[in-house]
């Protein structure tokens, strides 16, 4: 038996009973006539302790040559602590050992092995087998854990139905890039891994299964992000016999409860909002609305003027930032330059500061008078204190702009409390974009998302009028979730490919198997897809999905800590008929 409990478990109650642990060497104390060990594993510390009175001299020595992250065996007697600590919860006891084992030496870790650790993340992502022993990256992963079984169990409670889909599939020309892997058996072919399992899920449904669900790695050859990264998962579901309405009371459902059991978060509203309104107040399709700041549309009232800069703009938007109107002009002018850095694309701000006494301030008073100001004031909602921030242009761009710099002031002013949760839905997005380089409509959401109903007309004569019968549920400002209602009948799909510049036979060639399987009785069905690594870490308090993967890939989607993606050798390639043509 290597132990008889964990590091974590002894108590006073334990006091004068013989246990048996084994663990990790944190670190040792050697005060010459002493000499104290801290024992760990992934339940906590305990601290060791031999001294001259009661421990031979082969085991006393025996401590002091131990190193760091040393993996050992000891047995001894539970004893009350002299000297407690009363931040752990082993701090009222120690162990008097009478036996030491050393099951596996270690050499020196090339970072502390501790909650604040003197390792960058390069370093411990390289050496992730090691920054996992650390508590902040276990309590993340044993978080993620809870997540999941509280997601399984709340499904299982539903009547869905777990269900795998294949990893190898064929290769579609929608979406993001897929990763694609070849086939040794079928000489110059190629299967894809699954951006998604949609089209086996609808299989699903035409096969009878009428709610399935799957936790489910994706994978995506995209550029990333600190919430990206090109395998992910999933929580993936779909449902027969329903309509938008069924599922956003079920997901919505599945959300308050995970706040509720996890975070212990009741949620009392949970909004819903068009994809229009969204763009509107916030400027974006996933806004976080746990605090205010939204837009004030202000071309009625700002380009009367002889103002160049407004008169000549599609859009004049602004936002009141509370309690921003003490900014130094040092701090004012910093603002200025951040939202022309080119992340953010600005060509220039104009504010005003609305004072304590009723009056304003702003960069362009030459052109507006104080009954303009105050009419700017009452369409963003800004009180005395408060600064209106204002940009201005194309609209789409603009919008954009102000979003940045929206999140960027309420994560100045705290706004973006980690431990608040504000979900919504967001509904009704246009069924296809345009594509302005090409000209050419493809689907927003993906081909296999029905327009609303009676809309499916609007494909011929104005398909950028078209909304989708989707949703998306967002949380913190945050999309974490997305799905729509099916397309379930071979007519209305071969229209949508048609629309997104499929030909006939391009369509039966990608989709054909989808389509065929329409004519034998599909079901009107739907669903939607969680990103489970950004949900867990919304859940956490952070919005780093990588702090919440056990081994995680970095910016450039490499695994630095095995090497890969590598290169493989010649005789591997002659078997999958592959050649390499490199040029020097």
């Amino acid at each position: 038996m290597y132990r008889s409990h964990s590091c974590g478990e002894l108590r006073e109650s334990h006091i004068g009973t013989t246990v048996t642990l084994s663990g990790w060497v944190s670190k040792t104390r050697d005060k010459g006539f002493v000499v104290w060990v801290d024992i760990r594993d992934r339940y906590g510390i305990t601290q060791l302790v031999l001294d001259e009175d009661r421990t031979n001299a082969t085991l006393l020595e025996q401590a002091r040559n131990l190193g760091r992250e040393f993996v050992i065996q000891i047995k001894g007697e539970v004893i009350e602590r002299a000297s407690k600590n009363a931040n752990i919860p082993t701090g009222n006891i120690e162990v008097l050992v009478s036996e030491l084992t050393i099951l596996n030496e270690s050499k020196t870790p090339p970072f502390t092995i501790e909650n604040e650790t003197d390792g960058g993340e390069d370093l411990r992502m390289k050496y992730r087998y090691l920054d996992i022993r650390r508590k902040p990256v276990q309590n993340n992963l044993i978080f993620r854990s809870k997540v999941t079984m509280e997601v399984r169990k709340f499904l299982s409670g539903e009547g869905f139905i777990e269900v795998e889909t294949p990893y190898l599939i064929k290769s579609t020309p929608e979406g993001a890039r897929d990763f694609v892997v070849p086939s040794r058996m079928n000489e110059g072919q190629f299967y894809a891994l699954p951006q998604s399992p949609q089209t086996f899920k609808q299989l699903l449904m035409v096969g009878g299964m009428d709610k399935y669900f799957q936790i489910v790695k994706c994978f995506r050859d995209e550029d990333l992000r600190a919430d990206r990264q090109p395998e992910f998962t999933q929580i993936d579901c779909e449902m027969a016999f329903v309509e938008q309405e069924d599922i956003l009371n079920v997901f919505e459902n599945l959300t308050k409860y995970l706040l509720k059991e996890v975070n212990g978060f009741e949620i009392e509203s949970f909004p819903r909002m068009t994809y229009d309104e969204a763009m509107s107040k916030y400027g974006n399709d996933k806004p976080d609305i746990r605090f205010g700041m939204e837009f004030g549309e202000l071309n009625a009232v700002a380009q009367h003027k002889e103002f160049g800069v407004f008169n000549s703009s599609e859009l004049v938007v602004g936002i009141a930032v509370p309690g921003a109107a003490s900014y130094t002009r040092k701090e004012l002018d910093a603002l200025v330059n951040w939202v022309k850095r080119p992340q953010v694309g600005a060509k220039g701000m104009v504010y005003v500061k609305c004072n304590e006494d009723g009056s304003y301030k702003s960069t362009v008073d030459k052109f507006y008078d104080q009954d303009d100001l105050a009419k700017w004031a009452e369409i963003t909602g800004a009180k005395p204190g408060d600064l209106i921030c204002v940009l201005s242009g194309d609209a789409n761009k603009t919008r954009t702009q102000l979003s940045a710099l929206r999140m960027e002031m309420a994560t100045r002013l705290g706004l973006r409390k980690p431990n608040e949760f504000a979900p919504l839905w967001v509904v009704d997005f246009p069924l296809l974009e345009l594509d302005e380089e090409t000209g050419h409509y493809h689907a927003m959401h993906h081909p296999f998302t029905s327009p609303k109903p009676g809309q499916l007309e609007l494909l011929e004569t104005d398909p950028g009028a078209v909304r989708a019968n989707a949703y998306d549920l967002v949380l913190n400002g945050n999309e974490i979730g997305g799905g729509s209602i099916r397309i379930h009948d071979k007519e209305t799909q071969a229209t949508m490919f048609k629309h997104l510049g499929f030909t006939p036979e391009e369509a039966k060639a990608q989709f054909g198997f989808l389509m065929d399987a329409f004519q034998y009785g599909a079901p009107p069905h739907g669903g939607l897809a969680f990103g489970l690594d950004r949900l867990v870490a919304i859940l956490g308090g952070q919005e780093t999905i990588r702090d919440f993967i056990a081994f995680p890939k970095n910016n450039s989607g490499r695994d630095v800590m095995i090497d890969a993606p590598a290169a493989i050798d010649n005789e591997q390639l002659k078997e999958l008929n592959l050649k390499l043509d490199i040029q020097e």
